[in-house]
């Protein structure tokens, strides 16, 4: 809780409201449906506000659903307000691939870092043969998929971000910049500017 002053006297706001205040949106921890739902219902509410005022999303995450990132992803492409991304510590997984997406600029703060790998099943896989050639075509078609969108946010081909993707791949920001995940290296200074 944090005190805000106003006309009315002293009020105790939690902390995130007060950050949502200044369209800044959290996405820490694990990516699961929950958290996509919070995430879709602050962009709304401040899409509704302003179309035209640029949303920080603020990652620290080492990833999660597939299933509950792609509705974070398609949020963020299709919401019509511009989003800048910033990477806190680390972006992994879904998070690096959420945090690639971004629409007004995605900048990390100097010593954090961003992991790509292929999609993982997050469950024991059993059942008859036909079940489980089911899954491995689904996983196949899902890494596809999630290559086409690196691909297309990184200028670079399917072919190069299968590559990088074959296995755990960390990229320190240079790196990142170098992989065109990442526009630049930032710390606190251009998010605080926009801060009432």
């Amino acid at each position: 809780m944090i005190q805000v002053k106003s006309s009315h006297g002293i009020t105790a706001l939690p902390i995130d409201s007060r950050l949502l205040a200044d369209r800044k949106i959290f996405l820490e921890g694990e990516i699961n449906s929950e958290m996509a739902c919070r995430f879709v219902k602050r962009v709304l509410l401040l899409a509704k506000e302003n179309k035209t005022l640029p949303i920080d999303v603020l990652i620290t995450s080492t990833g999660g659903e597939i299933g509950a990132g792609m509705l974070i992803y398609d949020t963020i492409r299709t919401c019509g307000v511009p989003i800048r991304m910033f990477c806190l510590g680390h972006a992994y997984s879904m998070a690096a691939i959420l945090f690639a997406s971004g629409t007004h600029g995605r900048y990390m703060l100097p010593n954090s870092e961003l992991m790509l790998h292929e999609p993982l099943l997050g469950n024991r896989i059993g059942g008859n043969c036909s079940s489980i050639k089911s899954i491995s075509d689904s996983m196949q078609e899902t890494r596809r998929r999630v290559n086409r969108i690196l691909a297309k946010h990184t200028g670079k081909t399917e072919e190069e971000v299968e590559k990088a993707t074959s296995y755990d791949h960390y990229f320190t920001p240079e790196e990142a910049i170098d992989f065109n995940l990442c526009d630049g290296v930032r710390g606190f200074d251009l998010l605080l500017e926009d801060m009432e």
